[in-house]
């Protein structure tokens, strides 16, 4: 009864207002088209409410998707008349980030035993560029560095980088960016993403941690076969001290959560967002579940021609030595996996556009994900006019090794660029 009275208000308040004259002006639309006469108008209402009186039923009639046809079909049939269809895409263009997170500033003292140190980042901004800066030291628990298969200790680095408050996409495939070729994001605490790694294999299985050669590049998650000693936080250590993410940074989402599922936790060097793991299942409705959103990318069938499937050799670093022979699964290298359109929620860069708690009317976002590729390989804005991270990127600072204290096969002065040993002689550009 409750409903029939619910029904007969509302029909009474469609045949009163102002824009009964203008019923019919909603052509071709497929939400609250009962009928499918390509007008949304009054003659869909009594359609609408003559089902749910006889309970009968139609797959137009059921407008929110809901498996029931109730009084709300008939209330958003009045909203689509009254006020135009369903909003089903969100903007796509003349993004902004201004004031989005940008008066923070933190000293919080982290006493894990591998740290000890003050964890200091701030947020700011002026009229286009949101600016960073930081020590590059975690604000939460890390494992122990050094480590048998990291021997690297945590130094603060020297961090100051701009992101563009207003990012544009202009690759629409995304460019590839991180580790020697610069910085591709920061967490909110100044530590640095970088998914990828140095090491590599030739196809005859002889591998290297720490820039080896040959055309397979080794993946720091995901395996067993390769360790490089990262923790909790899917993170390690470089040769210059640079503690940073190669995947989901669990401690810090830990430390950021403020029981929000959507949880933006840093900012690409494009200017774009990051958020950890979760989004809308519909990417442009903030009503629709909220699910763990999965990469695109996939493990291929077969591996491709010539990847060795044996290590037979390790060379530099820990665990180094021959005669090995042990298997290589598929998944240990980048080149395992292939980028499927629509297999998943995200596109090539692991990111997509959507709304989000700070962004209502929708922004391209990047995800860390728990599933390859962890973290965006590549950008889509604009990042070749953004400040660097002096200390977070691939241009060392900090604290790097002296060069004569570089071991065989690790990245020298903490640039990631050449091999060890170096000296002022057969590296000056590197040993300043």
């Amino acid at each position: 009864m409750k409903n029939i009275i619910s029904i007969f208000l509302i029909s009474s308040l469609i045949f009163s207002h102002s824009f009964l004259d203008n019923f019919n002006i909603f052509n071709n639309r497929t939400d609250g088209d009962i009928n499918n006469d390509g007008v949304v108008n009054v003659q869909d209402i009594i359609i609408l409410v003559n089902f749910i009186l006889t309970n009968g039923s139609n797959d137009n009639a059921d407008i929110n998707n809901d498996g029931l046809i109730n009084v709300i079909d008939v209330i958003q049939v009045v909203n689509i008349i009254l006020y135009g269809p369903i909003a089903d895409d969100c903007n796509e263009e003349n993004f902004s980030t201004d004031g989005i997170l940008t008066n923070i500033d933190e000293q919080i003292y982290n006493n894990d035993e591998s740290i000890n140190s003050y964890s200091i980042y701030s947020w700011s901004q002026d009229d286009q560029d949101r600016i960073l800066s930081g020590n590059g030291i975690p604000n939460h628990e890390v494992g122990t560095f050094p480590n048998a298969n990291c021997p690297n200790s945590i130094t603060e680095q020297n961090i100051n980088h701009s992101f563009s408050l207003y990012p544009e996409i202009v690759s629409e495939q995304g460019e590839s960016v991180g580790g020697p070729g610069g910085v591709i994001a920061y967490a909110l605490n100044s530590v640095k993403f970088d998914p990828g790694t140095a090491g590599r294999c030739n196809d005859n299985g002889v591998c290297s941690l720490a820039q080896g050669n040959g055309n397979w590049s080794i993946e720091a998650l995901g395996h067993e076969t390769f360790d490089f000693g990262d923790d909790m936080n899917h993170a390690h250590v470089q040769p210059n001290g640079a503690y940073h993410y190669h995947g989901m940074p669990d401690l810090l989402i830990d430390f950021l959560n403020d029981d929000e599922s959507i949880l933006l936790i840093g900012w690409a060097s494009d200017g774009f967002p990051i958020y950890a793991e979760y989004g809308y299942s519909d990417a442009c409705d903030n009503q629709s579940e909220i699910i763990e959103l999965q990469p695109s990318w996939r493990l291929k069938d077969s591996p491709d021609l010539g990847r060795p499937e044996i290590l037979t050799e390790l060379t530099g670093g820990p665990g180094s030595g021959s005669g090995l022979n042990i298997p290589i699964p598929m998944g240990a290298f980048t080149q395992d996996f292939e980028y499927i359109e629509g297999s998943g929620d995200l596109d090539e860069c692991n990111g997509r556009i959507g709304v989000t708690p700070e962004f209502p009317d929708g922004i391209y976002h990047y995800m860390v994900t728990n599933q390859f590729p962890y973290f965006s390989r590549c950008l889509k804005g604009d990042f070749n006019g953004t400040g660097g991270g002096t200390g977070g990127g691939g241009t060392g600072g900090g604290n790097p090794p002296d060069c004569e204290n570089v071991p065989q096969g690790m990245p020298c002065c903490g640039d990631g660029i050449c091999g060890g040993p170096e000296n002022n002689s057969n590296c000056p550009e590197d040993c300043q």
